[in-house]
C-alpha cells in the first residue's frame, strides 16, 4: 500500500467513527420512550424525584451539549453508568465482551475449517455435482436467518438428541476462577479438562449457528478465486513441469487464492461480532450482544451507545487491518 493510500485510509478512520458516533447518539436519543420512566416503573416516584433523576443522568441538557459530553467521555473511556445495572458501563462491557469474542473466534475457526476445503474442492471439480451442491448450499447458508437456524439446532441436537445443552455458557458446578474471561482458556489454566469440555459443549451450537453461514459466503469466494488462479499461466507452467498435483494446488494456487478471502474474512469477523446479538439471545449466551439487546428494550442509552460504538471501532479497525494485510500479500496492490 502506497504512503498516499495509507494516509488517506488513516484520515478516513476518524471521519467514519465520527459519523458512527453521531448516528448512534441520535438513534438512541430520538427513540421513543423515557428511560427515567422505565427505571422508575416499579417505584412510586414523585415528579420531583423523576426530575432529579433526569438531571443526574444529564437528560435535561440540550442535545448538542449531551453529544459533546458523550464524545468527550468516550475518548477517555468513560461511558457513564448503566441505567439498568447501576454500574459503570465500562465494567459491564469488560465482563461481557470476552464471551462474545470467544464465540466469534470459534465461529471464525469453524467458517475457515469448512470453507477452505469445500471452496478448493469445488474449484478443482468445477461444474461438477460437487460444485453445484456447494453453490446451492452457499445460497441457502447466506439466506438462512440466524435465529431460525439456532432454534432448529436447539430442537434437534439439544432437545431431541440431548447431545448439547440448550443454552448458557458453563454449568455452575464447572465454574473456574476468572483469569482472562475466555472460558476455554481459563478452564485449561485451572487444570480442569472436564470443565473445558463442558464449556466447549455449551459453545458448540451458537458457534455453529454463526460459523456455517459465514462459511457459505467464504467458500464461494475461495471457489471463485481458486478457479481463476488454476487458470493462471504460472499454475499451468508448474503442472507442465511435472510437479505433483497436490503441491501445485496447495503451494502455488491456494496461497494466492486466499488473498481475496482475507478481506472477506475481516468483514465477516466484524459481522459476526455485531451479528451475534440475536444468536446470544437465542442461546442465552452471556455476551455483550445479549446485554445490548436487553439495553435497547430498557432504553439503557449509555450501555447501548458504548457497545455500538465499540462494535464500529472494531469493525473499522478490522477492515483497515485487512487492507494492510491484503497489500502485504499482494504486490500488485502495493504498486
Amino acid at each position: 500500500m502506497s504512503a498516499a493510500r495509507l494516509v488517506e485510509r488513516l484520515i478516513q478512520l476518524p471521519l467514519v467513527l465520527f459519523g458512527v458516533s453521531v448516528v448512534v447518539f441520535l438513534m438512541m436519543t430520538l427513540t421513543p420512550g423515557d428511560p427515567v420512566e422505565i427505571m422508575l416503573a416499579d417505584q412510586r416516584a414523585t415528579e420531583e424525584q423523576a426530575q432529579a433523576l433526569r438531571r443526574d443522568l444529564g437528560l435535561d441538557r440540550p442535545l448538542p451539549e449531551r453529544y459533546l459530553i458523550f464524545v468527550g467521555n468516550a475518548l477517555t473511556g468513560d461511558f457513564g453508568v448503566s441505567f439498568f445495572h447501576r454500574r459503570p458501563v465500562f465494567d459491564v462491557i469488560s465482563e461481557r465482551l470476552p464471551a462474545t469474542i470467544e464465540l466469534t473466534l470459534v465461529a471464525l475457526l469453524i467458517a475457515v475449517a469448512v470453507a477452505v476445503p469445500l471452496g478448493v474442492a469445488a474449484a478443482v471439480k468445477r461444474d461438477s455435482w460437487l460444485d453445484r451442491a456447494l453453490t446451492a448450499a452457499a445460497l441457502f447458508g447466506v439466506s438462512l436467518p440466524g435465529f431460525w437456524f439456532g432454534i432448529l439446532l436447539i430442537l434437534l441436537f439439544a432437545v431431541q438428541l440431548g447431545w448439547f445443552p440448550v443454552g448458557g455458557r458453563i454449568p455452575f458446578d464447572a465454574e473456574v476462577p476468572w483469569v482472562s474471561g475466555f472460558l476455554l482458556v481459563d478452564t485449561l489454566l485451572a487444570g480442569r479438562p472436564d470443565a473445558f469440555l463442558r464449556a466447549l459443549s455449551h459453545l458448540a451450537l451458537p458457534a455453529i449457528t454463526l460459523g456455517l453461514p459465514a462459511a457459505a459466503l467464504l467458500a464461494r469466494v475461495i471457489r471463485s478465486s481458486m478457479s481463476e488462479v488454476l487458470a493462471a499461466d504460472y499454475v499451468l507452467f508448474a503442472e507442465a513441469k511435472g510437479l505433483p498435483r497436490r503441491r501445485v494446488l496447495f503451494l502455488h494456487a491456494l496461497k494466492n487464492a486466499l488473498i481475496p478471502a482475507v478481506t472477506v474474512l475481516a468483514i465477516e469477523a466484524g459481522s459476526l461480532l455485531g451479528g451475534s446479538m440475536i444468536v446470544e439471545t437465542v442461546f442465552g449466551w452471556p455476551g455483550l450482544g445479549r446485554v445490548v439487546v436487553e439495553g435497547i428494550f430498557a432504553r439503557n442509552y449509555p450501555l447501548v451507545q458504548a457497545a455500538v460504538l465499540l462494535y464500529a471501532v472494531i469493525y473499522v479497525t478490522l477492515n483497515f487491518g485487512a487492507d494492510l494485510l491484503y497489500a502485504a500479500l499482494n504486490p500488485k496492490v502495493r504498486l
